[in-house]
């Protein structure tokens, strides 16, 4: 049987018949679309973060969207990020009319290399759009002075960083606004897509609530201004209700999965050899991916292949790179930590319910493949 990096059926096993209920509550209770479930679960996801306001959305693409949109974001703006993410989040972008800017990412943590910030920003530049990468969280200090000294605007890309601290602070606590994901196989996931911006700006709120049903407020028949239809859907909601209560037990599942990757790799990294995940001072990381770095990834991937493992790549294949955002004039060369990453980063199956058996299979099939280089 082929291992994969991820597989929700042991969780499912698991939490099987409360994620049923979740679904028979929602059927049963006569109102299927932004009902008790959506209004439930924004309220307790803002309480869990403490926050004020949560607007549940349909995906975690148009969480960056709609976001972006509420904080005054539109065509003739720059909004600064990075290339070495999800392309969701230069989609977005892209999708408000606005342009995105690239600035290459860090050796040690692959995440956005804070000194190379200010020198992107021009008169044009509208906010900052830090993503919180595999796990763990931007160096915020530095771009919260940024966006005071330039009044930019801050919204947090938390797809990957559900319950992730920086310096105590949760993620998506940081920032005028913060999107997350709940794909399937994020930290908090549904059956399907999902997802929703925190904000402590009333403001904010409700500018998202209006952007996110057809730029309605009072009554269905009344457009107040151009928006669409981004709702929360009632079942995952009410599933996600039932998920939240059991996220800090996700996170140290995947805490566990992370210490014995450690442990069974340590003797095998060092420069030129394996390199596992670093955890920067004052983060605590929660590993959605385990990604690791090799100079010879494709080698790796390939091997491990005849161990029936398949690995992820996150990502091969840096935004600036790809043919849709030729446009912005990238050229290969200009972001070189980003473009050398995407050749050596590859992730190890990663999530709270894989079994130890099988980590330990591609732990020892991993050391098998790394002697033999």
């Amino acid at each position: 049987m082929t291992t994969y990096v991820w597989d929700y059926l042991p969780e499912y096993a698991t939490e099987r018949k409360d994620i049923l209920d979740a679904v028979e509550t929602v059927f049963a209770s006569g109102q299927l679309v932004l009902g008790k479930s959506v209004r439930g679960f924004e309220e307790e996801y803002a309480a869990w973060h403490g926050v004020r306001h949560c607007t549940g959305v349909d995906n975690g693409t148009n969480a960056l969207k709609l976001a972006l949109q509420a904080l005054g974001v539109g065509p003739g703006d720059e909004v600064i990020t990075v290339s070495n993410t999800a392309a969701p989040t230069v989609l977005a972008i892209d999708a408000t009319g606005a342009r995105p800017v690239f600035v290459d990412v860090r050796e040690s943590d692959f995440l956005i290399d804070t000194d190379r910030v200010a020198d992107a920003i021009t008169p044009r530049t509208k906010a900052l759009l830090p993503v919180h990468l595999y796990g763990q969280c931007a160096d915020m200090a530095p771009l919260t002075r940024l966006a005071e000294r330039h009044g930019l605007k801050i919204l947090e890309d938390c797809a990957q960083a559900h319950g992730a601290r920086h310096h105590g602070r949760l993620a998506g606590t940081m920032g005028d606004a913060a999107a997350f994901s709940f794909y399937p196989t994020k930290v908090l996931g549904a059956y399907g897509d999902g997802g929703a911006v925190l904000t402590d700006d009333a403001g904010t709120d409700a500018r998202l609530r209006r952007l996110r049903y057809y730029g309605m407020e009072k009554t269905y028949y009344v457009v107040e201004t151009p928006g669409h239809n981004s709702r929360l859907d009632e079942v995952h909601a009410e599933i996600l209700r039932r998920k939240l209560t059991r996220l800090d037990a996700y996170v140290e599942g995947r805490r566990a999965v992370a210490r014995r990757y450690e442990e069974g790799l340590a003797d095998l990294t060092g420069p030129g050899g394996l390199l596992l995940p670093a955890t920067n001072p004052g983060n605590e990381h929660v590993y959605y991916v385990y990604v690791v770095r090799h100079p010879r990834r494709d080698e790796i991937i390939e091997a491990l292949k005849r161990h029936d493992i398949a690995l992820n790549i996150s990502y091969p294949w840096p935004v600036h790179t790809m043919t849709g955002f030729r446009h912005l004039g990238y050229e290969a060369g200009s972001l070189p930590v980003t473009e050398r990453l995407a050749g050596e980063i590859f992730s190890l199956p990663m999530y709270p319910s894989l079994p130890p058996e099988t980590q330990d299979r591609v732990i020892g099939a991993l050391r098998e493949v790394l002697t033999a280089l």
